[in-house]
């Protein structure tokens, strides 16, 4: 049997945090995942002859690590400057807020001088005096310590890196500043290391569009209408696929500067396509483009093509020669959001053995398989031991000697990959199969009005006699980063940050800098903050006794009327699964039992070959797991009674209050996981269990007494 290939692409992307018009980078991201990722990742890679994969980098990133090259700065890097014996109160206290914002397990806790400062902070945090609980060497040793934990282990012999590890504590200012110096010499040897490695064919390169951007969105929104009829949409329709088509020439110029030869290849911002964006790339020659497997499913019903009959892994083609590769998004996952809680062998064991399983499941058609495995390169790597090394190092060995596996670049596979046919493509990007993330939400609508707005002012200047073309060329910049996906990201319900406010506030300072470039009074809505601080609770506190019935169906309308709710979708984090499974969690009580309801976002996502089980952990006087399996019989209960449940479009369950409290009542607290063999992938809510307080019988709280 020949090796089954495997295509891996790793891509690297921050949002663009430059202030419009400035040198400084309101968020440290770019530097510090410069220092942590953008380097050792192609050198480690390259370390082994018979490994292949593809990094996929964003030009206004690179455009980012060549603001420091320059003299750009950050906020993190100017605090980072400043002489920890001349700080006032202020600058002591925003240093102590903002220089600890590392994964703590692997980043902070190892470091026994930085895991001292973090305890520090976290005993004295709501001191009003706490700047002045922290020596001035103290504050040093973090400035020093912020910068150095972000140092991948694959540069700490280097100096002065590795004598400031040996050191540990006790920093002077010059020994700070030599890091500092040193992280912008790093960043320099970042774009001449791809270059030279791509040209020794150590590695391949493709690009995402310019600035990020969502591409199906810039050519129409109302695209977003074909995953989601109902959705509402801007009242503003956005249609410039002439946009679209300049971000992705964009690209194209950026990477023949910077590597001598056409841009082959593209992994759309956010796998996000459509059929006029696949037209768009063929027209400007790119070979290939790669999107989720979800938008693969999709495409074949479009097609009305049968599944079965069209695997995964593969290269389709659509129209006159466009490849697409459609990603695992298991396998995928499995190393973003899994892996990482594993010991290094039994991680790769686990990949390798899933890469040959399907290798086993095609091996008639061997010829024209392929497994796509592409996902973030940088964020992941911080959940893991040692950011990463030990498992990328023990894959790409295993990889580079196991004889029934070939690695591959995506260009080689679009290259000699017999593709098949796809007739029809569906447009959606990698979450969820839709754009709900980018448009939808009355914050999303308005910034694509606003957008909207802003280009219709330009498009008007540069259509009149006197229009400066060195105004129009500067004021198109900002419209593009403007079009970035990174604004609406942060917009809505799906993302709450600490940094919210200063998304919105660049994004509108874009557009703002369009009107003062043409010489035009910026509308007072692109004055006022798109961003809302108060958004609906994902926490619905229970208001009335309720007894459903368990059938694992909403038997009616009013069954659970009155119960309590946590949104999953609202409470969502800043990085997503593919496959999110849980959408809401209702929770309530009458006189004998708690019960919980689990809704799914699609029900078939329960269904599994695999031994994929819900885990509810129930905290009363004590905590007890409850383990719902979801092969299987779907409606069971224990022998001793004390619980059950009925599995079907829902879980229903009921669990007896004698059996969580002596007494019969209490505080309640619930977290469920969902488990997928050994492993956990996912859980909800992510950190602290959601509680509520159930009431002693006959003493409700609901109503007034």
């Amino acid at each position: 049997m020949k090796p089954i290939k495997v295509a891996i692409l790793w891509h690297m992307h921050q949002p663009n945090y430059q202030k419009p018009g400035s040198h400084e980078l309101v968020l440290p991201w770019v530097r510090l995942h410069a220092l942590k990722d953008y380097l050792d990742m192609p050198l480690l890679a390259a370390k082994y002859d018979n490994v292949q994969v593809t990094f996929n980098l964003v030009p206004s990133l690179l455009d980012q690590l060549q603001l420091y090259i320059d003299g750009g700065t950050d906020r993190h890097l100017e605090l980072s400057r400043m002489k920890a014996d001349e700080l006032s109160d202020e600058l002591r206290r925003e240093i102590l807020n903002t220089f600890f914002l590392s994964h703590p397990e692997h980043m902070i806790e190892p470091y026994k001088r930085y895991h001292e400062l973090y305890i520090k902070l976290r005993d004295n945090a709501e001191d009003p005096i706490l700047p002045t609980l922290f020596s001035s060497e103290e504050i040093r040793d973090l400035q020093v310590w912020s910068n150095l934990t972000w140092v991948d282990p694959m540069f700490r012999k280097e100096e002065p890196v590795k004598s400031l590890f040996d050191k540990k504590r006790h920093f002077t200012e010059e020994e700070k500043h030599s890091l500092l110096d040193w992280q912008i010499k790093l960043i320099a040897r970042i774009v001449p290391t791809y270059r030279e490695l791509f040209e020794a064919k150590k590695i391949d390169i493709s690009f995402t569009p310019y600035y990020h951007p969502i591409l199906p969105l810039l050519c129409d929104t109302d695209v977003a209408r074909e995953a989601l009829p109902s959705i509402t949409l801007p009242k503003r329709r956005f249609r410039h696929p002439e946009d679209a088509r300049q971000q992705i020439l964009m690209s194209m110029d950026k990477y023949e500067e910077l590597f001598g030869r056409p841009m082959l290849g593209m992994w759309p911002s956010e796998g996000s396509v459509s059929e006029e964006v696949a037209n768009i790339c063929l027209e400007l020659g790119i070979q290939w483009i790669a999107t989720d497997e979800e938008i693969l499913y999709q495409s074949l019903a479009k097609s009305n093509l049968d599944s079965k009959e069209n695997p995964l892994h593969t290269v389709y083609e659509y129209g006159q020669g466009i490849k697409l590769f459609f990603r695992d998004h298991r396998l995928s996952d499995q190393i973003g959001f899994v892996y990482s809680g594993w010991d290094t062998e039994r991680a790769v064991d686990d990949f390798l053995t899933q890469i040959k399983n399907i290798g086993n499941l095609f091996k008639h058609d061997g010829e024209r398989v392929v497994i796509p495995v592409i996902l973030d390169g940088e964020n992941a790597w911080e959940y893991f031991p040692n950011d990463g090394n030990d498992f990328l190092s023990e894959l790409y060995a295993h990889l580079s000697a196991d004889p029934d596996i070939e690695t591959i670049t995506m260009t080689d596979a679009a290259q000699i990959i017999p593709p098949r046919p796809l007739p029809k493509l569906f447009a959606g990007s990698w979450i969820n199969h839709n754009f709900r993330i980018w448009i939808g939400h009355p914050e999303d609508n308005m910034a694509w009005e606003l957008l909207s707005m802003t280009r219709e002012a330009l498009v008007q200047y540069e259509q009149q006699p006197d229009a400066r073309p060195e105004v129009v060329k500067k004021a198109w910049k900002q419209i593009y980063i403007a079009e970035g996906s990174d604004w609406c990201w942060w917009y809505g319900d799906e993302h709450r940050g600490a940094n919210n406010e200063q998304f919105d506030s660049i994004f509108r300072g874009h557009l703002e800098a369009v009107y003062h470039l043409i010489e035009k009074t910026p509308p007072i809505d692109l004055l006022t903050p798109i961003y809302q601080r108060e958004v609906k609770a994902s926490i619905i506190q229970p208001d009335d006794i309720v007894t459903p019935t368990l059938d694992g169906i909403v038997t009616h309308f009013y069954e659970w009327a009155g119960s309590g709710c946590f949104s999953c979708v609202e409470s969502g984090g800043a990085m997503h699964r593919a496959e999110q499974i849980v959408e809401k969690i209702y929770f309530a009580y009458d006189r004998v039992n708690i019960y919980i309801r689990l809704d799914f976002i699609d029900k078939k996502m329960i269904q599994s070959t695999s031994d994929r089980r819900i885990h509810l952990n129930c905290y009363g006087d004590e905590r007890c797991e409850i383990v719902v399996p979801v092969s299987g019989n779907k409606q069971d209960e224990p022998k001793d009674g004390c619980w059950k449940y009925a599995l079907q479009d829902i879980l229903e369950l009921a669990v007896k209050r004698s059996y969580l409290w002596q007494n019969g009542f209490g505080k309640f607290g619930l977290q469920i996981s969902i488990y997928e063999n050994d492993a956990e992938i996912e859980k909800w809510p992510p950190k602290e269990p959601l509680t509520f307080v159930v009431y002693e019988k006959n003493k409700e709280k609901f109503w007034p007494s």
